[in-house]
């Protein structure tokens, strides 16, 4: 049975792989190997103008993402009141929240604030979202972080900011980079809110996918898709292998 479920679940995968070998423009039919489509989608433009939206994005919403949600997971593991659930709440939300509706609701701010869509918008969007994961992974390596030690890094006469960059960081480097591997990966990925937030100029690599699904050769939208997995399979893994880590 599981071995059923991995069929079904990997096989997609292995054709589209096998179809982006395929000198067949429209797949179907083998008609023997070739790279030509991986060659005319690294030369194709707009191909590359959404690559590098894709990734300035993605490190943006991660860095900024990073930093507020890293500080949200410490305040909400080190101070306990009502307040708090309340703040709990608002962080776990975007977990819980559609994407269509998270879309819908950022669209219809931007445009009650009379911002005008495009790469901006979408970076904002995305660290909305990102934000949370990332407060979420750190909050879990916090819960079995030994205070202790912070405590006797001052009574040896550790000052805040010796602490933090000798100490705590440190300790939850593990965790923090989990977390930014995560929001990298998300904001990558991500189609639904970016297709609604998104403006002239701003297309990022899922929504130019969707474009290409209609428009494009089916050929070059399997190398496309090869490449793009790849990569984030790749920062996915290394997300998995900082997450397992202990301290």
């Amino acid at each position: 049975m599981t071995f059923a479920v991995m069929i079904f679940m990997y096989l997609p995968i292995a054709v589209l792989i096998a179809q982006s070998f395929n000198s067949s423009r429209y797949g179907g039919r083998w008609k023997g190997f070739s790279l030509k489509w991986y060659e005319a989608l690294f030369r194709d433009s707009s191909v590359i103008n959404a690559t590098l939206n894709t990734l300035v994005v993605a490190l943006v919403a991660t860095l900024v993402s990073t930093v507020i949600g890293t500080s949200a997971a410490w305040a909400l593991n080190r101070y306990k009141s009502r307040l708090q659930t309340s703040h709990y709440g608002l962080v776990y939300a975007p977990l819980v929240v559609p994407d269509v509706l998270m879309g819908i609701s950022m669209l219809l701010m931007f445009v009650s604030f009379k911002v005008e869509l495009g790469l901006t918008t979408v970076i904002l969007a995305h660290i909305t979202f990102c934000l949370s994961f990332v407060a979420f992974t750190v909050l879990a390596r916090l819960q079995d972080f030994d205070f202790t030690i912070l405590q006797a890094a001052q009574d040896l006469g550790a000052g805040p900011w010796r602490i933090l960059w000798k100490i705590l960081l440190p300790l939850l480097g593990p965790g923090i980079a989990a977390g930014a591997m995560m929001a990298f990966t998300l904001s990558m990925d991500d189609f639904v809110v970016t297709f609604f937030v998104g403006g002239p100029g701003s297309t990022t690599l899922p929504v130019k996918v969707y474009s290409m699904m209609k428009h494009g050769p089916p050929a070059i939208i399997n190398a496309l898709s090869v490449v793009f997995m790849a990569f984030t399979f790749t920062v996915a893994i290394l997300g998995q292998i900082f997450t397992r880590k202990k301290f």
